[in-house]
């Protein structure tokens, strides 16, 4: 059993139900510590960057835990406040990541990936320098020493133990950071293929939302979808599909059961991951794929 519980079940080829936190607080972690998702999701993409209680959170969700599945925390991915357009937003803003790594958390979804190298070097602001996998194609990590004591203590391990595992995976097969995207709007959809084939990048997702928009629809989120939001969608899942890269979607269609929504997902959209709005939901789906870690 590694650290990140999402990794874990990836790697036995079962999909993972996510939540998000009501609040960023040291009782907010103790609270969630035995949340029945498997993956909190932390939005500092529309609310504002705060690592400090984001730091409090992961305390408090050691402090909760070890979860019934034997991980000391679920696992807790956070967006960031810029996007992957260019190469020159991710550099600039590489400090982001290093600060909300520094908590203990276990990956990060980045926004509006629209390019392959910008997208290389997200994964590159991930890394430690003395990493060398891929270092062909992704450029030399930009993850300084000094701040992996706090991770570590989260983690439950030295942190000359933490340098060597908080790398991305795949790319890293021993690896536990998750790194995902949003690929998210109609000048993302030429360069899927080669977005989704970056080495390093564990899951992404669509991001229906912000794809209307970019297709002049205000509010495009939930299905049914015009015929160009499933071209965009069928076009990102095979890019992943072909890179290895798992799905992340949900499916808020009042016109079907909550059961019907699961089913979906995991026999037609083919997700990996997917946003799930109450644990009925959660295990419903874990039954249906036949899971046998504990929650």
């Amino acid at each position: 059993m590694g650290i990140n519980k999402c990794i874990d079940l990836l790697k036995e080829g079962q999909p993972f139900y996510a939540t998000h936190a009501p609040e960023l607080s040291y009782s907010a972690g103790v609270e969630m510590a035995q949340t029945w998702a498997d993956m909190i999701l932390i939005d500092f993409e529309h609310r504002h960057f705060d690592v400090g209680g984001l730091g409090e959170f992961m305390k408090g969700l050691k402090a909760g835990g070890p979860t019934p599945s034997g991980h000391l925390t679920p696992t807790v991915v956070t967006t960031l406040p810029h996007n992957a357009i260019s190469v020159e937003e991710v550099r600039y803003n590489a400090w982001q990541m290093r600060h909300a790594l520094t908590t203990g958390i276990h990956g990060l979804l980045h926004t509006h990936a629209r390019d392959p190298e910008a997208v290389k070097w997200f994964v590159a602001a991930c890394r430690y320098p003395f990493q060398t996998i891929a270092r062909d194609i992704i450029p030399e990590g930009l993850r300084g020493g000094g701040g992996q004591g706090a991770p570590a203590e989260i983690w439950g391990m030295s942190p000359r133990d933490y340098v060597e595992i908080a790398d991305p995976w795949p790319l890293n097969p021993d690896g536990e950071l998750l790194l995902g995207l949003k690929i998210e709007d109609r000048h993302s959809l030429p360069n899927a293929d080669e977005i989704a084939a970056v080495p390093g990048i564990g899951f992404a997702e669509w991001g229906p939302g912000d794809m209307g928009m970019s297709h002049g629809n205000p509010d495009a989120h939930d299905p049914p979808y015009p015929d160009y939001m499933d071209h965009a969608r069928n076009t990102i899942k095979n890019a992943l599909d072909k890179a290895g890269v798992g799905f992340y979607s949900s499916w808020a269609d009042d016109n079907m059961t909550m059961e019907q929504r699961v089913d979906h997902l995991i026999d037609v959209v083919g997700v990996k991951m997917m946003g799930a709005p109450n644990k009925e939901f959660a295990d419903y789906g874990r039954a249906k794929t036949g899971r046998t870690m504990p929650v």
